[in-house]
């Protein structure tokens, strides 16, 4: 091409772990770097790193993406007993996704693609379903104990004034466990305000479910809030553009979202969205073909891969093989913070560079050219099984035509 685009301010760039570290530098090298004039702010989130940085540089990367508005973030390894032995850990850090989300106090919007050929399991699904997670506090935050023999559990809230309010929980007979879990109005505003700015946004319905029937404090106020800030701000809104705001019980949800024709976003709290957007990603055909993206209330972006860092995939590179993971989850994590730092930089050939790079994916995935995972669950007739690298490539080749 001729001169490359231009960019006004960086991008956070948090590179990760694994395979996907692999993909990173492949889809930079390959789609990006000969066509953009790339500047980010870069952060190594690579696990080793944390640790030499006592997770410093996961706190780090969260300030700057508040300083800078727009990061993308490559999959990192959140450490367990045997990852801590594996890579010799001073100790078993936190989620640095868990630590990021605290910081800019988001909702995590995850939305799969849809190609032709790759069916969702759900044959009434025509479009797309967001999940919108609240990503603050609830057991990810939690406190617990391990009770081992008779003992009386309470839940205590002392005052400013010193004032105490108990509850008891359980009193135990015999060994058990015990949780808190915690939400702040302020938090749970904030998750209200971006589900309804992203409908708006998208032009799509937003439901939201709760068990507030059984939780008649902790998810009763996730419900009047949500209401309360609806009626208040969003109604007419909504009217105007023809979506609607609706709330139903969660168990109700799930039994309507199976029978839908899709085209919603479907608001969860915390661990709800955990686990619906793993459930949502497989249902539309693949984990690496579902877009992330963080909103937080102040207006920053943090776009990731939905997935983990393909630790089967890694140990086989290590041992020089090819591999045939797919790239699209991270690469569209690219685009959509290359996309999103053009929109707000008034940059139209950032945001349309990275519109073409995503239509030249789907039409590469479309024209039968895909990584493994992908032509296990595909109905096109023709179908080639290409390696990361291939795939990139076949991806480059259609967009030099665009």
């Amino acid at each position: 091409m001729a001169d490359k685009i231009q960019m006004k301010t960086p991008l956070v760039e948090m590179d990760g772990d694994e395979m996907t570290r692999i993909l990173w530098k492949m889809i930079k090298d390959i789609l990006i770097l000969p066509y953009v004039d790339l500047k980010t702010e870069y952060y190594d989130l690579g696990m080793k790193h944390r640790d030499d940085t006592d997770d410093q540089v996961t706190i780090d990367s969260a300030l700057a993406t508040k300083k800078y508005g727009v990061a993308v973030k490559c999959a990192t390894i959140t450490a367990n007993a045997a990852r801590v032995k594996e890579y010799n850990l001073k100790k078993m850090w936190a989620s640095p996704n868990g630590t990021i989300r605290a910081i800019l106090d988001g909702t995590v919007f995850r939305k799969p693609i849809m190609v032709k050929g790759i069916r969702p399991l759900i044959p009434t699904w025509e479009k797309p379903i967001t999940i919108a997670r609240h990503a603050y506090g609830d057991i990810y935050k939690n406190t617990e104990i391990r009770v081992e023999g008779p003992a009386k559990a309470e839940l205590v809230v002392t005052g400013a004034d010193g004032k105490e309010t108990r509850r008891t929980i359980m009193d135990f007979q015999d060994a058990g466990i015990v949780q808190g879990v915690y939400n702040t109005d302020k938090s749970i505003s904030n998750f209200a305000r971006s589900c309804f700015n992203y409908a708006l946004e998208q032009k799509e319905d937003l439901w939201f479910a709760t068990k507030d029937t059984v939780s008649k404090i902790y998810d009763h106020r996730f419900k009047d809030i949500f209401q309360a800030i609806y009626d208040a701000d969003y109604k007419e809104k909504f009217e105007a553009a023809g979506i609607e705001y609706f709330y139903t019980l969660i168990d109700d949800v799930v039994a309507r979202v199976v029978r839908s024709k899709g085209g919603m976003i479907w608001a969860c709290k915390n661990y709800d969205g955990d686990v619906m957007s793993d459930m949502m990603a497989t249902a539309f055909g693949s984990l690496a073909m579902m877009t992330s993206v963080l909103v937080s209330p102040d207006g920053c972006y943090e776009y990731e891969a939905a997935h983990g860092t393909v630790q089967r995939h890694y140990y086989r590179y290590l041992k020089g093989e090819k591999t045939s993971t797919n790239p699209v989850a991270t690469l569209f994590a690219w685009t959509g913070a290359l996309r999103k730092r053009g929109q707000l930089d008034g940059l139209t050939d950032l945001a349309d560079f990275a519109d073409r790079l995503e239509k030249a994916t789907i039409q590469t995935l479309e024209e039968g050219i895909m990584t493994g995972d992908l032509v296990a669950v595909s109905t096109l007739p023709d179908k080639k099984k290409v390696n990361s690298e291939e795939f990139l490539e076949a991806i480059r080749e259609r967009l030099e035509e665009r």
